[in-house]
């Protein structure tokens, strides 16, 4: 049997981390939807273009081709044949992504790549409009939430220990900039699906919260 899982939530939650260690429980696929908006603002931020121009930005999708690979069990993405890493994942990425998101265009050119890999095996996919508009029909929906403090202080550790500079001030203003930027968007905004599970891991470890929801998950799925 096949069958998807959605994991939509904002920035800071644990998403990617929880979806990580559920498709290793699972034994299914991770398909890091955030690292794909990413890697096209990346682009964006090379061709030194406003990532808020639509018309700019549309401009540049014939250029970009994106390839999912894995390497240790990890998701790596390429971007026209170079390996993407940590370049994608700094502060100014994230605003980035935030801002190419919003454009409709960009979630034409990348809504193909993810459905195509969803049809051909069980998966699991976080994002910020999976359960809404990706897989809509997905079996397991779940928005993972926390408060913005708890939320801001994992992102501040976690970009601290890649070395990047930078300050829990400053990654709070950005989350909650980012946060309303995405919640309020036109196109796909950030939100709940109706039939998803709310799903607060305030205070929880990522460990705890992984256990929880893959209790979730088979109960769901009839595991």
């Amino acid at each position: 049997m096949s069958y998807q899982i959605a994991i939509d939530g904002p920035s800071g939650a644990g998403k990617s981390t929880v979806a990580k260690a559920l498709a290793a429980k699972l034994g299914i696929i991770y398909v890091d939807t955030g690292a794909l908006y990413r890697t096209v603002g990346y682009y964006v931020r090379r061709k030194e273009t406003d990532p808020h121009d639509a018309r700019l930005v549309t401009a540049l999708l014939p250029e970009i081709r994106l390839e999912l690979g894995y390497e240790n069990g990890a998701q790596q993405v390429y971007l026209n044949g170079e390996a993407m890493g940590d370049k994608i994942r700094t502060p100014e990425m994230s605003m980035y992504a935030s801002a190419v998101s919003a454009i409709g265009a960009v979630r034409d050119y990348l809504l193909d790549t993810q459905r195509s890999i969803a049809e051909r095996h069980s998966v699991i996919m976080d994002g910020r409009d999976i359960g809404t508009v990706i897989l809509p029909n997905a079996q397991v929906k779940i928005f993972l939430t926390a408060s913005n403090e708890c939320r801001a202080e994992r992102r501040y550790r976690e970009l601290t220990a890649k070395g990047i500079e930078t300050t829990y001030e400053s990654v709070l203003r950005d989350m909650i900039e980012r946060d309303a930027n995405d919640r309020n968007r036109e196109v796909a905004p950030a939100v709940a699906a109706e039939d998803a599970v709310v799903f607060d891991n305030t205070g929880m470890e990522p460990e705890e919260c992984a256990e929880a929801l893959y209790r979730l998950v088979k109960e769901k799925l009839g595991l």
